[in-house]
């Protein structure tokens, strides 16, 4: 008999996955996280001539060990725009150089059914990259991030993902760190300041979507 969870994920995801595809974007489809390191190796950066490296703040994309795979590479520069004891200005720095990197690597706070990227960023450097700069993108969302439309996509970042990515800074002050629900707060800390709906790829390719049939990240 067949398991009816299996089902109903196998269906919304490739539901997800053609719309995407009718919207330029490349997709790639896991079983497991466990699946996505390789992937990304093998199957995406293996095809290009990838010299430096960087990323946008994702646990999902953490979550797959591919930086660690990288930083261990001799020939690829790893451009770090989070590390501990470095003064902020020079991470901004590097988040600037970011931008120019031959790969950018991420996730989406949301994916709708609809084939769009929807993602809500405290500085903006991870969203800068996916619209504009790094000449390959790679985002990897687990299928929790698929909602039906833009406006479900808005109610879970600010109701759900922004909260919990607040929660996880020891030391911010926001108001939803303490009532974990968004009071669209004038915080120095807040982390909602700039939206992006990505409708397409463009050009054609350029932002590789990899979905997971598994939950990962917030």
């Amino acid at each position: 008999m067949p398991n009816p969870m299996e089902t109903y994920w196998q269906k919304k995801i490739e539901k997800c996955r053609e719309a995407l595809v009718q919207n330029h974007f490349d997709v790639y489809t896991a079983d497991r996280q466990d699946d996505v390191k390789r992937l990304i190796r093998d199957d995406i950066l293996s095809k290009l001539n990838v010299r430096s490296v960087s990323w946008g703040d994702s646990l999902s994309m953490l979550a797959t060990g591919i930086l660690q795979d990288i930083e261990n590479r001799p020939d690829i520069r790893l451009i770090k725009t989070f590390e501990d004891g470095v003064p902020r200005a020079e991470i901004i720095e590097r988040r600037r150089q970011a931008l120019l990197v031959d790969v950018f690597l991420t996730g989406s706070n949301a994916i709708t059914e609809s084939g769009q990227l929807v993602n809500l960023d405290m500085v903006g450097n991870r969203i800068a990259g996916i619209m504009f700069g790094p000449k390959t993108v790679i985002i990897v969302v687990g299928r929790n991030k698929i909602v039906a439309g833009v406006k479900e996509a808005m109610e879970r970042i600010k109701h759900y993902a922004a909260p919990l990515n607040a929660i996880r800074h020891p030391g911010w002050k926001t108001p939803c760190v303490k009532t974990s629900c968004c009071m669209d707060c004038k915080s120095p800390d807040r982390i909602c300041n700039t939206w992006s709906i990505t409708e397409k790829s463009y050009p054609k390719g350029r932002i590789k979507v990899i979905i997971v049939n598994e939950d990962m990240g917030l």
